[in-house]
């Protein structure tokens, strides 16, 4: 009896080395939505609902891991020839399914909510994200990198993107304000307010965004409330990387200030209208065309 006691114990004790083993491959993180996510293991096999949820992932390390992704999920390049299962508003449900992901990233507002609850009602794990400061970047990159196993890549990114956006707020700390109204769409017209991340690079680089105080993040607006706002600054994207058109109307206003003094300026969208490291791009390139703006008036940052 003893013998087999001890036969049990030496058995038992052997086995702890592989149960700790599989404690540690457990990870953990706790997404938007405040719940924790837990996997077995770092996730291989992702499916990423959203441009944004692409660029985050590959930033956190783990683009290689990427198995599925959504309609306008273009950056990184190499995003391009990963399968497509629908567009970020409506799901193809058979067809992700059909790529066995181990882990999906959803965009809180962004993915329809009820294909969402059907993925975690099959057993899928769904980590939510939708950053809204520059801190929720850094951090859902640092939690990407956890479920994944890429946290020291992640991590390096991560830091990059905040030290890169600090830099940017001591120097423009006590930059000399400038009116701007910034375009999010053309029909209707649309801008952000202040607690939009595109309002707070605003604020970063010294704009005074002209609709900061209304309630709405993305307010439509019509000609006339811009026209009485009268803004030194207006910029805009457009439909594209590099179409110019949405400023080009108001050139129709030669009254307006911004207009007067030649401060239409355009920004590319994808480098400040998906909240990714990108927006430390663009936030350099607002700061430096609002810097364009004061020289034109004789002010400049040192």
């Amino acid at each position: 009896m003893i013998n087999r006691l001890f036969l049990l114990l030496l058995s038992g004790l052997a086995l702890l080395p592989l149960a700790a083993a599989q404690a540690r491959a457990e990870v953990c993180a706790v997404d938007a939505l405040e719940h924790e996510v837990c996997l077995a293991r770092p996730a291989s096999r992702i499916a990423a609902l959203s441009p944004g949820a692409t660029e985050l992932t590959f930033a956190a390390g783990a683009g290689e891991r990427i198995v599925a992704v959504v309609d306008h999920s273009d950056y990184p390049p190499e995003a391009e020839a990963i399968p497509r299962v629908g567009s970020h508003s409506r799901l193809d449900l058979e067809r992700l399914l059909s790529l066995k992901p181990d882990l999906v990233i959803g965009w809180v507002t962004g993915n329809p909510a009820e294909q969402l609850e059907r993925l975690e009602m099959l057993g899928m794990p769904v980590f939510y994200i939708e950053p809204r400061t520059f801190a929720e970047v850094s951090g859902s990159i640092e939690q990407l990198a956890s479920l994944t196993g890429s946290r020291q890549s992640g991590e390096a990114e991560a830091e990059r993107f905040r030290k890169g956006m600090a830099v940017l707020a001591e120097r423009y700390a006590e930059a000399a304000p400038v009116s701007v109204f910034y375009q999010v769409w053309d029909q209707p017209l649309m801008t952000i307010n202040d607690e939009h991340w595109i309002g707070q690079v605003l604020q970063l680089c010294g704009g005074d965004n002209v609709f900061g105080g209304l309630e709405r993040l993305a307010p439509r607006l019509d000609e006339e409330a811009l026209l009485a706002a009268n803004p030194e600054v207006i910029l805009a994207g457009g439909r594209g990387e590099d179409n110019r058109d949405w400023l080009e109307r108001w050139r129709d206003y030669p009254n307006l200030t911004a207009v007067a003094r030649d401060n239409l300026f355009f920004v590319p969208p994808s480098l400040i209208q998906r909240p990714t490291p990108r927006l430390l791009e663009g936030s350099r390139r607002v700061c430096e065309l609002l810097d364009k703006a004061r020289e034109r008036r004789g002010e400049t940052v040192e």
